[in-house]
């Protein structure tokens, strides 16, 4: 007997979880492959979806500068702006040989690709290593990054069940017609909590207005994160960036709040903590 999709999607959380989890906690390299694995992965089902729109951005010269730019922030071994200078001048040298659709859209996509999803992924990696210096407070940054996930999911699912039960008003219907003024609100709200009873359990290492705004932060750029990707689908013309995870889609799908939360938080902790 086949499994229903609900009960696929429960099996592979039961699974994913802990993983996930314990990379957080451990740190360091387990948890700098977990995040290598959700970018490479991410942009391959990006330059997937690109190619829908005959976009035939460079995956491996894409992949390779992402695998630089994340496993540079864990080793500083060299300047970003140094490694984004001579990856940017390599791969438009290689686009002069490749001979493939339009050089701009190519060159376009890859380089979107690159910002949209290595350098914001570098950031959750950022913000797990944001108390490195020291000894005592470094698993503060796993418990950083499990609270933010958990208010990210927390978010999405109090906008889908009570958008579904009282939404009325479109947020924005061009981009994902299913969702609502009513559910944003929600999420928003419930993301603020979920941050605020991370403080009270395992965050006691931030104010209680250091957990406000980073739940503000999940609340309304978290859902704009998913409203990008639901644009980027929809013009390629798909539901889900791919079938790589029975019942959740692929792993774009999963993280794409997380893509876009990560980099503000970091920017929030960099200039104000």
């Amino acid at each position: 007997m086949a499994l229903g999709n609900t009960a696929v999607r429960i099996i592979v959380s039961i699974i994913a979880i802990p993983i996930i989890v314990a990379a957080c906690i451990y740190g360091g390299i387990p948890f700098m492959i977990f995040v290598l694995g959700i970018a490479l992965i991410s942009f391959w089902e990006f330059t997937q979806l690109a190619k829908n729109k005959n976009v035939s951005a460079n995956y491996i010269l894409g992949a390779l500068t992402i695998f630089i730019i994340v496993i540079n922030v864990y080793f500083k071994f060299a300047e970003f702006s140094a490694l984004l200078i001579v990856s940017s001048i390599i791969i438009l040298i290689y686009e002069l040989f490749r001979n493939r659709n339009s050089a701009i859209l190519n060159l376009g996509g890859t380089f979107l690709g690159i910002l949209y999803i290595g350098l914001f992924s570098s950031t959750i990696l950022m913000i797990r290593e944001f108390f490195a210096d020291s000894e005592m407070l470094y698993p503060e940054g796993g418990y950083l990054i499990i609270s933010i996930m958990v208010s990210i999911w927390v978010c999405d699912s109090a906008a889908f069940f009570l958008g579904s039960a009282f939404g009325k008003h479109k947020l924005f219907p061009r981009v994902s017609p299913n969702k609502s003024w009513e559910g944003a609100i929600a999420g928003f709200i419930f993301a603020i909590i979920t941050m605020i009873a991370a403080k009270a359990t395992v965050l006691d290492i931030l104010t209680l207005t250091d957990v406000i705004i980073i739940g503000t932060i999940v609340g309304v750029i978290g859902q704009i994160g998913d409203l990008v990707e639901s644009l980027i689908k929809r013009d390629a013309g798909v539901k889900d960036s791919s079938a790589l995870i029975p019942g959740h889609g692929g792993i774009f799908d999963r993280f794409d709040s997380l893509f876009l939360t990560a980099p503000a938080v970091y920017c929030y902790l960099h200039f104000f903590y």
